[in-house]
Formats: structure tokens, C-alpha cells, sequence
């Protein structure tokens, strides 16, 4: 409904539709026992129904304010890493709340801190098992002095092991 096809690749890789992608030489290249989802706070109600017909983990917004960012992060990483050899990180900036991340097509209000984004990259470096990482939804032309930018950048960074000590 909302014509955002953020989530088209992860579902390809699911092996659902949409199967044009040809993104995965098998299908499913991914499995939703392994796949969780942090931080979903704004969808519509076909991205709802495909989520949730999907079988993946989904930690929501709601899920972090009432358990907090580090039980969350550490229930996500047990997931992802239970049965496998580490994990990839999608990071979608725009789970972040606007006043920190102005600058990504979808700014959603009621998203992550500051800090809750940065305890989520510092877990990510802390299990030791991260394969790969992207960042994603960095929007120039809608940033505000290249805030989003910086902010991914020092994100990057925490999951790569950069610590104040």
C-alpha cells in the first residue's frame, strides 16, 4: 500500500515473491528460523500480513520500550546465531527516531535513540559472530548537515569494535 519496497530483497532471499529479484542462486537462501527483525514500529497492513506469514523474529518498538534494547539485541543475536556460522546485518537507518536521523525516506517518529542505536551495533561487535554489514536508507537531499550520514558512519563503526575504552 505505502509503495515501499524496502523489504523486497530480504523476502526474495526468504523465497518469496517477488522472484524477478534473481538475487539468490537457491531458494531459500535465508532461513526465517535464523531472520529477525528489530525495531518495526510503522507498517501497512500487507507488509503486516507478509511479516508475519514470513515466520521471521520480529522485535517491535513496543518489544524494546517494554524489555529494553539489550534484552532485545541479546534475544535477536541468540536467534540469528543459533545453528549458524554468524550473521548479517541490514541496518535500515530509518529505525532510527528523526531527531536523530532526519535524513532517510521514511522517517517514522517513535524510533531508536541514539544510544539504543549505538548498544545495538556494540552487541553486534561484542558476539563476535558478524559476517557483514549494511547501511541503508541514507537520503543527502533530506539530511540536515549531514547528520544520518555521521550517524551511520559511527555506527558502522560500533559494530566494527570501536569502543570509547
Amino acid at each position: 500500500e505505502s509503495g515501499n519496497v524496502h523489504g523486497m530483497p530480504l523476502a526474495a532471499l526468504l523465497g518469496a515473491e517477488p522472484a524477478e529479484l534473481h538475487i539468490a542462486p537457491q531458494s531459500p537462501a535465508v532461513l526465517a528460523k535464523h531472520t529477525v527483525l528489530v525495531g518495526l514500529r510503522n507498517l501497512d497492513e500487507v507488509e503486516k500480513k507478509i511479516v508475519r506469514a514470513s515466520k521471521v523474529h520480529v522485535f517491535t518498538m513496543k518489544d524494546i520500550d517494554t524489555l529494553g534494547i539489550t534484552e532485545v539485541m541479546a534475544r535477536a543475536i541468540a536467534i540469528a546465531t543459533r545453528g549458524t556460522g554468524g550473521f548479517h546485518v541490514s541496518y535500515d537507518l530509518d529505525v532510527c527516531d528523526p531527531t536523530v536521523a532526519p535524513g532517510v525516506g521514511t522517517p517514522v517518529r517513535g524510533g531508536l535513540s541514539y544510544r539504543e542505536a549505538h548498544v545495538v551495533m556494540e552487541m553486534v561487535a561484542e558476539s563476535g559472530k558478524l559476517t557483514s554489514l549494511d547501511l541503508v536508507e541514507v537520503n543527502p537531499t533530506l539530511d540536515i548537515r549531514n547528520t544520518t550520514a555521521e550517524l551511520g558512519i559511527e555506527l558502522a563503526l560500533s559494530a566494527l569494535g570501536k569502543s570509547i575504552l
